[in-house]
């Protein structure tokens, strides 16, 4: 296959998803050329590249294959916002997870979810000093940098809303204060698409809290041979010391400062538009997403044109990540769903019916 000369190519060592997913489509339209009337910002972005590359780097060592997923949850970080992971159990959902959170020199918590968990159990409560005579707010688990919420759709109701304040704005209201969280804040989700017994479903407001939704299949033979003999001389649980840290918290904030001056021409603000507004009004879909969404894939198609190696936008950064920010954000009519379509098929036609900007 001849090589595209619109698409750059990325430095050695570099592992470009972006890339690779380009180079395969030659009939997708490439970056302008040098003189474009597509300007950049002439941002330095090499030494994002570089960490994302070196992050990438350090979860192999853990996780065979599920690339994509972790270049997802990398997306997440530096557009500040959440992810939800759905897959059955034993496909490194909880691993993945751990092993991001290993390369952040930040706080890690892990929060199993449970039909009797309370709000308290997250958010923290009210705890009596007896030696000042005095109450005193205790921190719960979800204040912590990167959280990890197993099976979340196990809890009920009432602590699912625990979750909508904090998710959303960063911080807490308890006894009428107010409780920031530090930054970076990150909620990764995991739950069970096969098993329903004792879950609850998560209502249509939490879910658009999630900046992205990924289903998580099976890995194919030769991942599954990888990952036995990365494993085959282990006892126990993976070991994650060996993973180095890479990023700080300063650095994530540097990285998402950096990211945000970004280069996105008014015609694919108005592609990301259309995109959205056609989920509201497409004849398969019962409810359509939020302008939330449009900011979604605002911010997330600007990390993935710096994954791309690009200070600007292009059409295909905003394809990428569009199934991911709208699938679990659109709801479709019963007829769609006797057809055994998904949300992942109606907005596959979306994307592919919309004129692409040029």
């Amino acid at each position: 296959m001849e090589e595209n000369p619109n698409i750059p190519k990325p430095t050695e060592g570099q592992s470009r998803l972006l890339h690779d997913k380009l180079e395969k489509n030659q009939s997708m339209p490439g970056p302008p050329e040098p003189g474009s009337t597509i300007p950049g910002n002439n941002l330095e972005i090499n030494g994002i590249i570089k960490d994302i590359d070196n992050v990438m780097a350090e979860c192999s060592k853990m996780i065979i294959g599920q690339k994509q997923m972790l270049e997802l949850i990398l997306i997440c970080i530096l557009s500040d916002g959440h992810i939800l992971l759905e897959g059955v159990p034993g496909i490194a959902k909880t691993l993945a997870a751990k092993t991001v959170a290993q390369t952040i020199n930040s706080d890690f918590s892990r929060i199993q979810f449970t039909p009797d968990l309370m709000p308290t159990d997250i958010i923290g409560t009210s705890v009596f000093n007896m030696k000042e005579g005095e109450f005193y707010f205790k921190k719960g688990p979800i204040f912590s940098n990167i959280i990890l919420i197993d099976e979340i759709n196990r809890a009920p109701a009432k602590t699912q809303s625990a979750l909508f304040e904090v998710m959303e704005e960063h911080q807490i209201s308890f006894d009428g204060d107010l409780y920031e969280m530090s930054s970076p804040f990150l909620v990764i989700a995991t739950q069970n698409p096969i098993e329903q017994e004792g879950t609850y479903r998560l209502p249509e407001a939490q879910l658009d809290r999630f900046l992205m939704k990924i289903n998580l299949g099976y890995p194919n033979k030769k991942e599954e041979v990888g990952i036995l003999e990365r494993y085959k001389n282990n006892i126990g649980p993976a070991d994650l010391s060996e993973v180095q840290k890479i990023l700080s918290p300063d650095r994530i904030d540097e990285m998402q400062k950096t990211i945000s001056e970004v280069f996105i021409k008014d015609d694919i603000i108005n592609y990301i538009v259309e995109l959205v507004q056609e989920t509201r009004e497409h004849s398969k879909i019962y409810l359509g997403a939020s302008p939330r969404a449009s900011l979604a894939l605002l911010k997330s198609s600007k990390v993935a044109a710096v994954i791309g190696g690009r200070d600007f936008v292009i059409p295909e950064d905003v394809q990428y990540v569009a199934p991911f920010i709208l699938n679990h954000r659109v709801i479709l009519t019963p007829d769609a769903e006797m057809e055994g379509l998904d949300s992942y098929d109606v907005i596959g036609e979306i994307v592919k019916g919309k004129e692409v900007p040029r």
